[in-house]
Formats: structure tokens, C-alpha cells, sequence
């Protein structure tokens, strides 16, 4: 007779997070995508807030050496960096990456091309209106910069043509980009593209978007997207 009492029960997974987010609970820190994984595939999860100066701890620093959230504890698995996080739970989990081995390669393709193409340009915006906004050349280089920008959104949207996701079904690849684009939710730029603006709330119209979009709300204000309406 099989012994059911000694069953291994996974782990469930706890994240980190901003204990008071910069966002305002907008749902830009980087553990909305890890969030919006998990709730895409169903997996529950413990969060651990933490404060601006627990983050430089060497408890925390342990987790993730560079002092930021969010991070991954999973068992004895520790990991850190929101885009790695998103592909581990999309290579343990069914729903994030497709079964055909060339449709997954190019999913994967996605996520790289999201974090390491089209966000840092647009990161390189935020720094520029908040740290450099009182230098004599600002407004030089944020013209620079928002060139650049355009000129990575003019390549993704003619990618993306009359398309619902990147790539054939949504992708651990959509997840990430449509998260990067939503940076740009209040700049005006993606005004030029009504192919993205539709992309972007496709995603954010999935369910799970919008449930780890009000369970980061809610650390910032104590109440869901809908209590606020």
C-alpha cells in the first residue's frame, strides 16, 4: 500500500517586492511580470514585502546580489531577475511556452528581445526625466532618446502587422514585451502605433494580467483596481 503521508508537497514559490512601490502600485515594478507568470499559470505564491533600505541588507543581498526585487525562492532554488524568473516558471509550468520545439525557441527569442532590445531604450527615458530633467542639454537628449525608441517600436509594430500576439498564441514572449511597451502608458509615443496599443491591452485585458495587476495595487493602497472605480 502506498504510504500518501510521505507525498513531497512542491514548495509553493515566494517573491519580493516593494515594500511602498515607486510606482504607486501601477504595476511597472519588476515583479508585476513575475506575478502576471505565475497567476498565467495558475501556480499560487507567497509575496515578502521589503523596504527600500531591508533591500541593501545582506539578507536580502544573499537573494539577489545587486540589493533590487524582485527574487525567487522556490525549496532550496533561489533566483533572481524578473525576466529569468518569468522563464523558469514558463520552462516548470504548461501555458507560457509552446510544445512545438521551434515555436518555443522563437518564444524565447521574445522575452530576450523585450528586455534586452526594446526596454532599454525606454529605461534610458525614465532616467532622462528624472534624474537629468534640470541639465542644460535634457531636452537634446530626450529627443535623442525618443528617437530611438520610435525606431525600435517602428520595427516591433511592422513585426506585429494586424497580429494578436508576437508569435502565434500568447508567449512568455508577449508577457514580457507587452510589460515593457506599458512604460510607455503615459509618454504619448506609442499614440503613432495603434497596432501596439491594441497589443498592449490585449494583455492587459487577460484575467490573470488584471489579478496581479490589483494584488500589486494592492500593497500600494490597500484595495483592488475595482474597489477603486
Amino acid at each position: 500500500m502506498r504510504n500518501w503521508s510521505s507525498r513531497i508537497v512542491p514548495a509553493i514559490p515566494t517573491i519580493t517586492a516593494f515594500e511602498q512601490s515607486p510606482d504607486r502600485g501601477q504595476g511597472l515594478a519588476r515583479d508585476m511580470p513575475v506575478r502576471w507568470a505565475l497567476e498565467e499559470v495558475g501556480q499560487p505564491y507567497d509575496v515578502r514585502l521589503v523596504s527600500f533600505s531591508a533591500m541593501k541588507e545582506a539578507t536580502h543581498r544573499a537573494l539577489h546580489p545587486f540589493g533590487q526585487i524582485p527574487t525567487y525562492e522556490e525549496g532550496d532554488l533561489a533566483l533572481f531577475e524578473s525576466g529569468a524568473i518569468v522563464f523558469h516558471i514558463a520552462e516548470h509550468h504548461a501555458g507560457l511556452l509552446p510544445n512545438d520545439a521551434n515555436a518555443r525557441a522563437r518564444a524565447i527569442t521574445w522575452m530576450f528581445a523585450a528586455l534586452s532590445t526594446v526596454e532599454p531604450v525606454i529605461v534610458q527615458r525614465e532616467v532622462s526625466m528624472y534624474l537629468e530633467h534640470d541639465k542644460s542639454w535634457h531636452e537634446e537628449r530626450l529627443l535623442l532618446v525618443e528617437d530611438r525608441i520610435r525606431s525600435r517600436l517602428d520595427d516591433l509594430s511592422g513585426r506585429l502587422g494586424d497580429g494578436e500576439w508576437l508569435d502565434g498564441a500568447f508567449s512568455a514572449g508577449d508577457l514580457l514585451m507587452v510589460q515593457v511597451l506599458r512604460r510607455l502608458s503615459r509618454s504619448g509615443i506609442l499614440d503613432d502605433y495603434p497596432n501596439l496599443i491594441a497589443y498592449v491591452a490585449r494583455g492587459e485585458a487577460r484575467p490573470a494580467f488584471k489579478r496581479a495587476f490589483d494584488a500589486q495595487l494592492a500593497v500600494f493602497t490597500g484595495k483592488s483596481s475595482s474597489q477603486l472605480e
